[in-house]
């Protein structure tokens, strides 16, 4: 479990595609890996299988997560966000994240807002019923609290999406990948889990 409160900003160092996989190499900046630990890279759950003393650790992305999120882009050189499990001691400074991605979404448009920025990022329609404004959403990795949801199909959003807005302080861009993307780029989202269990129980409840 995370709280979507990104610890470090990691450089891919390679990325190998296998039969149905690929095999991802980060400098992590962090020096005290343990061989099995989960640390979510860009909001998606991942396994360290390998590292060594200098914070560089290995990954085996297998096809289900390639199908499900935008780890099947990663390059060498890219900037991926990093964040390791929660501890009981740990301040829940964002909110609750598994780091089990519900679809992916694109960015829109940047633009000041006084210091701060206001960004706008298409979501599939599917996840519309999951997100209020104020409410907590998690994009590549960041636990993000949403301003604005704009309507169904909108131009800019596509026939299936709608358009989410967020205000991004500068500590979040300067400390996040969100100052590498460029309109068009791909993000992993993750919803709510409280919502998605709340719907569950009114769709079942006895």
């Amino acid at each position: 479990m995370f709280s979507g409160i990104i610890e470090y900003l990691g450089t891919v160092t390679a990325a190998r595609r296998g039969e149905r996989a690929l095999h991802a190499a980060i400098a992590t900046g962090i020096g005290d890996l343990s061989l099995g630990e989960s640390i979510a890279v860009n909001g998606v759950c991942l396994t360290v299988t390998a590292f060594d003393d200098g914070g560089n650790a290995s990954f085996f992305i297998s096809a289900e997560t390639l199908d499900r999120t935008s780890l099947g882009q990663l390059r060498a050189g890219g900037r991926v966000n990093l964040e390791r499990a929660v501890t009981p001691a740990t301040r829940l400074s964002g909110h609750i994240v598994q780091g089990h991605v519900d679809g992916t979404g694109r960015l829109l448009s940047v633009e000041m807002a006084g210091e701060a920025r206001r960004v706008v990022f298409a979501v599939p329609w599917a996840l519309r019923r999951y997100l209020v404004e104020k409410g907590s959403i998690t994009l590549d990795g960041i636990s993000l609290t949403v301003n604005e949801i704009g309507a169904a199909g909108a131009d800019e959003a596509g026939p299936d999406g709608f358009p989410v807005a967020l205000m991004i302080i500068p500590h979040t861009w300067t400390h996040t990948n969100l100052g590498t993307l460029a309109p068009g780029d791909a993000v992993n989202i993750e919803v709510d889990v409280i919502a998605k269990y709340v719907e569950s129980l009114c769709q079942y409840r006895s």
